[in-house]
Formats: C-alpha cells, sequence, structure tokens
C-alpha cells in the first residue's frame, strides 16, 4: 500500500539517537552509528520522531510500504522491556541533577555547578523532558559563562540552563524553543546575551518562539558586555 512513513537522510544524521528515544513503536534504531527505520510495519506514520532530530535529518514521504501492525510493535514492545542502555552518543543522554538551593558558606569552598540537566546544548536538547515542567528556563549564550564570573550563582540557580550561539551553529533556534515552550509548563524566560550584534539572533529567536508558541511567559532579557559587566537588565 501507498501511505506516508519516514525517511531518514543517513547523511545529515549525526547519530545522536534522540529519534530512537522519541520513538514509542520502536520503529527506529541505529546502525553503524546512523539512525535507520527498521521496519515499515512498526511506523505508525505520525512523526513524534521529527521534532526530537536536532538536524533535521528525518521527513515525511509517501512510498510502497507495509500498513502499520499494531500487534507487532506491542510485541516487540514486550520483547524489550528489559531496561536498556541508553541509545547514542551518551552526551546525548538526558539527566537530571539535584543542586542546593543556596550558596555554600565559607569562602575556602569550591562553588557548587548549578547546572540543573542534561544536555544544555539547544541543539540536543529534546523538546520535552521531565525537567522542564514548572522550570525556570535560562537561556544563554555560549559565551556569557566565560564573560560574567559570578555565571552559575548569579544567572544559573534554579533555572533550567540551555546554551547556543546562532552565528556558530548557523540555524534558526525559534522552532526548537517554540516547541520547548509549547510542550511544557514553563513558568519564565530569562535570555542572557553578550553586547555584540549576533547575540541579537539567540534574543529574536526567544522573541519568535514566545510569540509562537501561544503562550503568555514572563522573560526578560539581560546583556553583557565583552569585558563582564551587566549594561542591560
Amino acid at each position: 500500500m501507498i501511505r506516508k512513513i519516514i525517511h531518514i537522510d543517513e547523511d545529515a544524521c549525526n547519530g545522536c539517537g534522540l529519534c530512537v528515544d522519541a520513538c514509542h513503536e520502536g520503529a527506529i534504531g541505529l546502525v553503524n552509528g546512523k539512525a535507520k527505520l527498521l521496519r515499515d510495519d512498526y511506523c505508525d506514520g505520525l512523526g513524534d520522531c521529527l521534532p526530537a532530530c536536532p538536524t533535521g535529518a528525518i521527513t515525511f514521504v509517501e512510498r510502497e510500504a507495509a500498513a502499520y501492525d499494531e500487534q507487532a510493535v506491542q510485541e516487540n514492545r514486550r520483547q524489550n522491556a528489559q531496561p536498556a542502555a541508553p541509545h547514542g552518543c551518551p552526551g546525548h543522554a538526558v539527566k537530571r541533577f539535584q543542586r542546593s538551593s543556596s550558596p555554600l558558606s565559607g569562602s575556602s569552598q569550591e562553588e557548587e555547578s548549578q547546572l540543573a540537566q542534561w544536555p544544555c546544548q539547544i541543539k540536543l536538547a529534546p523538546v520535552k523532558a521531565p525537567y522542564f515542567q514548572g522550570a525556570k528556563l535560562l537561556i544563554a549564550a555560549d559565551c556569557t559563562a566565560f564573560a560574567y564570573a559570578s555565571f552559575h550563582q548569579r544567572f544559573m540557580r534554579g533555572k533550567v540552563t540551555l546554551v547556543g550561539c546562532p552565528k556558530l551553529d548557523s540555524v534558526d533556534y525559534s522552532e526548537k524553543l517554540t516547541e520547548i515552550l509549547r510542550e511544557n509548563e514553563i513558568q519564565s524566560v530569562t535570555v542572557l546575551r553578550m553586547e555584540v550584534p549576533c547575540c541579537g539572533g539567540l534574543e529574536q529567536a526567544v522573541i519568535r518562539a514566545l510569540q509562537n508558541s501561544g503562550k503568555f511567559l514572563p522573560w526578560h532579557v539581560v546583556t553583557l558586555s565583552t569585558d563582564g559587566r551587566i549594561v542591560e537588565e
């Protein structure tokens, strides 16, 4: 039969494995470091894997394919019910960290990291994750962590942090951020950027995401100078 089914561009796939986790039917697996549609009859054609792909390697096509077989999917789930190791690169495995809510006392102590989750790169972050629920979101330009000495304590504490550089990544983050805002109960958004013009791309991506998400969230922008001062808040 001719039906809608996913197509994976092997050249565009980076082997992260996020689509494997997003596919509830078990239709996708990693073969030789690349995502592959394992069986046509496992793919329901709904496309839960599409927004999880950070490189846009997955699209829909219409072609001759076996019909979706829910019974076969359920049987496959039963056979694979045992816990398995994370798919793909360990650097993409979703993690949540427990952090102290108050600063460490004593100047001799090393300050604790305030990173609340992994991954933290916008391109690698999943669209939906437990740590996003009820989160205060910090979207920071890569350079801000190096420019501002108390970055963790001043900006990251109590927030879920996503970082990126629109100039180096050469990507519009707005679509990914829109999905994150739309699919999760985010409390607020803080944008931390540098004063350089290229950082404006990050701010504009967040503004578009807020508009496109259809949610009215409190948000504000903090701008840092290249020598590490807060110039606008």
